[in-house]
């Protein structure tokens, strides 16, 4: 994956997608190779590392007894960041997707879609160059699926590097401009996207052949 790319990696249920971003982060042990986030070790230099990466899982892991504005300005607190700049960042994030008029509330009171947002701008708090999003438009409906795509967008406009994972391949289509897919735990393809589908065929054919085939 290049720097300021939107790249998407696809594959069926357990073929590693979710522990390919738990090595990234640092979250699952590998046995070999190496992982290198903007030129650092993720092992020998995982402060580095970790700092220029942004995730936004699948399930919601909030502090319940937190304010939303408070799940941002604590998630700082993560990086060695806090102070006026800290709190003047999360009112920015809130405000940007949508969130000031919550900003009191605990995360249990919000829908499921507020819920993706907070998970989105909680990933952003800290200025990362990397954000890995997990599935993020699970379960939301479609006009706020589009929606996040336009946030997502403007944010990779804006120089943001993206690794997406999901199972909705007409996602991928629309907002990836390279795509790996992997199966059992090996990739079998990654390619731009356009060459993906430069035959005619649809990303759900080519990623149904490939998981399929072997």
């Amino acid at each position: 994956m290049q720097s300021g790319e939107f790249f998407g990696f696809l594959g069926p249920n357990g073929a590693g997608k979710t522990t390919t971003i738990n090595a990234i982060v640092g979250l699952a042990r590998t046995n070999g190779g190496t992982i290198r986030i903007f030129g650092h070790d993720n092992r020998t230099q995982w402060r580095e590392a970790r700092r220029l990466i942004g995730l936004s899982p699948q399930e919601y892991n909030f502090d319940r007894y937190l304010s939303i504005r408070d799940v941002l300005i604590f998630a700082a607190g993560y990086y060695g960041l806090r102070g006026k700049a800290v709190i003047e960042r999360a009112d920015m994030l809130l405000e940007r997707f949508g969130l000031t008029g919550h900003a009191h509330l605990e995360y249990t009171k919000l829908s499921g879609g507020q819920k993706r947002r907070l998970s989105l701008a909680r990933a952003l708090i800290h200025s990362p160059k990397l954000l890995i999003l997990d599935e993020p438009t699970a379960g939301v409906d479609v006009e706020l699926r589009i929606e996040l795509w336009q946030w997502l967008r403007a944010l990779n406009e804006d120089g943001l590097t993206i690794f997406l994972t999901t199972h909705y391949l007409e996602e991928a289509e629309e907002l990836c401009k390279r795509i790996a897919i992997i199966r059992g735990g090996r990739i079998v393809t990654e390619k731009p996207t356009k060459e993906l589908i430069a035959d005619g065929a649809s990303l759900q054919d080519v990623f149904l052949e490939l998981v399929r085939s072997g």
